[in-house]
């Protein structure tokens, strides 16, 4: 089955058109016929796209929403014949936020968008972009093309009562739906199904601690193949330090600036997702690359923004260890976790106690690729795992089609 597998960020989007031959297939190992990437999207996006055939596309426009950037990538792949009859089946979307309605990949229909819609005010960086590409596709495929929506919080539907409750009034939080959701869902999943596969260990056997370490980042505590425990929580903003957001604040920090800056709650919120984080530290990037040639030059709040963000890892890995009573793993991803060694070596450094040791070369090399960071004779390992969410948003659409065809 061929499906576009369509990822909405805050500002970009990222598609792949794969070919799922069946549900054997190595996870990571689809056929891909195209990809490309819209980011920037608001202003002057920059467009990357490339297909299998070896036409491609790389400019800059205009791109106002998800939407347009949707019926681009549309466009392009039905200019190069990529969307005839025998070119796409159907299209999956990865949705942020499923809240407790959505814990499977579902089949699109105008009552799953408006419930997508009403969870907005829980990722309102991400819901709504995802729901305006939703719309877009749908008004250019038209309903013979069946879309499909995999929510990044139902990896963690299962976490246990203790990681998912906050301890606030019991009635408030039964009246309001408010508990730790988790996020990155799609993200932590494939980390964990590839090191299933790459150890040849059965998924309900696999304990191992996730990161995802990108512009968002978040942790993620695995045992037996599922989620117990996830730094993000009722919104993506809980956890980690991250490029823009805050991660892990003391609660009476918002109410205490709101009034000495005399702003609204919904204005501090904003600062703590979008000018907070490495952001705002360093006071000049949220870009890890950018912040580590800075450090180097002598800029000191560059280097306490690295330096706390390395901090904050380590402590969530050291958390978990303690929670899930050892693991055979540390797993990295994400751009940061897949592309900064520097990075990795600051986060893992002092480990031994652990029985983590770090092997130099190894983690020097391996940028962008597969695999083990630590040394040969480590206890517990450190390894690097690319990850690529269109083929967990593919295979979930292939899934839940086949199974409403049965049904």
């Amino acid at each position: 089955m061929k499906v576009i597998a369509i990822n909405c960020g805050s500002s970009t989007l990222k598609f792949q058109l794969i070919e799922v031959q069946d549900e054997d297939t190595i996870l990571g190992q689809e056929k891909r016929l195209a990809s490309g990437t819209i980011d920037r999207i608001g202003g002057n996006g920059v467009i990357q796209f490339t297909a299998g055939s070896g036409k491609y596309v790389q400019e800059t426009a205009v791109v106002n929403n998800h939407g347009e950037a949707s019926r681009r990538v549309l466009g392009w792949l039905s200019s190069i014949g990529l969307l005839g009859p025998d070119g796409l089946e159907a299209v999956g979307h990865r949705v942020v936020h499923g809240g407790d309605r959505f814990v499977e990949p579902v089949l699109i229909d105008d009552e799953v968008m408006n419930a997508i819609a009403t969870l907005g005010h829980l990722a309102p960086l991400h819901n709504g972009p995802s729901l305006e590409a939703i719309r877009a596709a749908r008004e250019a495929l038209g309903p013979s093309v069946p879309q499909v929506a995999t929510f990044d919080t139902a990896f963690h539907r299962l976490l246990p009562e203790r990681a998912s409750h906050y301890a606030i009034p019991y009635q408030l939080a039964a009246k309001h739906n408010i508990r730790r959701y988790g996020f990155h869902g799609l993200a932590h999943r494939y980390m964990t199904e590839r090191y299933a596969t790459m150890m040849a260990t059965p998924l309900d056997e696999v304990k191992i601690i996730t990161l995802q370490l990108g512009n968002g980042c978040s942790a993620t505590a695995v045992a037996g193949g599922c989620s117990v425990d996830t730094s993000m929580g009722l919104t993506p903003l809980e956890g980690l330090m991250m490029g823009t957001r805050s991660g892990d604040i003391d609660p009476s920090l918002a109410v205490f600036l709101a009034q000495q800056e005399d702003v609204t709650a919904e204005e501090v919120e904003n600062w703590l997702n979008t000018k907070s984080g490495l952001l705002g530290v360093s006071g000049c990037s949220r870009d890890m690359r950018e912040l580590l040639k800075a450090e180097c030059q002598g800029d000191a709040r560059a280097a306490l923004a690295v330096e706390m963000f390395c901090y904050r890892v380590k402590k969530y890995i050291g958390s978990y260890l303690a929670a899930l009573g050892g693991a055979s793993g540390i797993v990295f991803g994400g751009g940061i976790g897949e592309n900064a060694p520097e990075v990795r070596a600051r986060i893992l450094a002092g480990m031994e106690w652990c029985g983590l040791e770090l092997d130099e070369k190894r983690n020097v090399d391996t940028k962008a690729i597969e695999g083990r960071i630590s040394t040969d004779d480590a206890t517990l390992h450190a390894y690097v795992i690319p990850v690529n969410e269109a083929s967990i948003i593919a295979r979930d659409t292939v899934r839940c089609l086949r199974h409403n065809h049965k049904g």
